[in-house]
């Protein structure tokens, strides 16, 4: 019986994935290149076009954000919020990928529509789940992005002093009841 080894392209793929993460999450869309991505990889730029055929191509598989949302049916409702905050802060702290979507999200269409169906088809069923009027979940759903993405723009891309300098439990004090009233309504 032999064992399954790695395959040399599967490195491949996820040295570039890894490059692209820190480069796009340092120089933004825009200014991020495929010669720097893959001088950062160590491999010949033509071997990331040979992967992903193009730089948005890389992008939308370098930008694949998973929330990792707990099923909102199993947490206690009159929790859910600071629950909620507890978990985002946790999940993003540090996350390469989320500081390359939120820089590039805002100049960069490609990136918008990424961050935009990463909270549609993660976050918005979630919430129709618990939310008192499911006709409400979207709205309810896009307020709770708001007030998330806002947060980890400041604390974790711009480093705005108050925010950034927050500890976890501060933040989730703030936070927590903002979503708890989005999510449930109280």
């Amino acid at each position: 019986m032999t064992s399954a080894r790695p395959r040399r392209s599967d490195a491949t793929r996820a040295a570039i994935l890894d490059a692209a993460r820190e480069r796009f999450a340092a120089d933004g869309y825009e200014r991020a290149t495929i010669r720097a991505i893959a001088a950062d990889a160590a491999i010949d730029p033509s071997m990331v076009m040979r992967y992903y055929g193009s730089k948005e191509k890389l992008f939308a598989a370098a930008a694949h954000f998973d929330l990792r949302l707990p099923d909102f049916t199993q947490l206690p409702l009159e929790d859910a919020g600071t629950l909620l905050a507890r978990h985002v802060l946790a999940r993003w702290s540090n996350d390469e990928t989320l500081f390359a979507l939120l820089r590039a999200g805002v100049t960069n269409e490609t990136a918008a529509e990424r961050m935009r169906s990463i909270f549609a088809d993660q976050l918005g069923p979630q919430v129709a789940k618990v939310c008192p009027d499911p006709a409400e979940a979207p709205v309810r759903a896009g307020l709770i992005s708001s007030q998330v993405l806002g947060l980890a723009l400041c604390r974790f891309v711009l480093r705005l002093p108050p925010i950034a300098e927050m500890t976890e439990d501060e933040a989730v004090r703030w936070l927590g009841p903002t979503l708890q009233r989005y999510l449930v309504g109280y």
